[in-house]
């Protein structure tokens, strides 16, 4: 992992989009397959048409270690993008996690390998692989467009896209929304009468 997208490991998908003003954050429906789940790194993009999935592994073989497999699959949800096998192959190669607009299957084979993939749903269906896409070029995922190399950043809450030319603001912006976060926390959670303040404080 680059030391830019270290930095961004452990800060909340909530307070980057707070930095961004909420216009990068991916469609809702776009969550981990486990709660607990979490994924920050490069993009790696990847178009397909759907029902199709032969890109895909050619994305995962090109891909970086540590490059998150961004996948624009059109939001289609009767065919899979992937499923477990082709989960392990992203985890075997070193991949920091997969983001698909689509459906994957074997979910609890994926489950069971605690690998960052995030999704719309799942479903039965497996794709063809006629090989129609192309990879590493600018896609919309989720409703958000997503750069080669831009930052993406997935946890309970859901996905962000951090603009690779916004990383320094967006970075100090998320950093300090964090700290007034839990200051606050601090003063007020707990103590009823600094509850009450700041509810009137914000009411006024």
């Amino acid at each position: 992992m680059s030391s830019k997208t270290e930095e961004f490991k452990d800060l909340p998908t909530t307070c980057i989009s707070d930095a961004l003003s909420g216009l990068t954050n991916m469609d809702q429906s776009i969550k981990p397959v486990k709660e607990n789940l979490t994924l920050c790194g490069r993009a790696y993009t990847v178009k397909v048409r759907a029902a199709d999935n032969k890109v895909v592994l050619k994305a995962i073989k090109e891909a970086n270690q540590g490059d998150i497999l961004v996948i624009d699959a059109k939001g289609f949800l009767q065919n899979a993008s992937c499923g477990d096998f082709i989960v392990g192959l992203a985890q075997t190669l070193g991949l920091g996690g997969i983001v698909i607009d689509g459906a994957i299957r074997d979910l609890a084979g994926i489950q069971d390998m605690d690998f960052p993939v995030f999704c719309k749903g799942t479903t039965i269906a497996a794709s063809d692989k006629h090989g129609t896409g192309e990879t590493n070029v600018p896609i919309s995922c989720g409703n958000a467009v997503i750069r080669p190399g831009d930052i993406i950043k997935g946890d309970i809450d859901g996905v962000v896209v951090i603009p690779q030319e916004l990383e320094e603001e967006v970075l100090k912006k998320a950093i300090d929304k964090l700290q007034k976060d839990n200051l606050r926390e601090q003063k007020v959670i707990g103590n009823p009468e600094a509850a009450k303040s700041y509810i009137d404080e914000q009411l006024a």
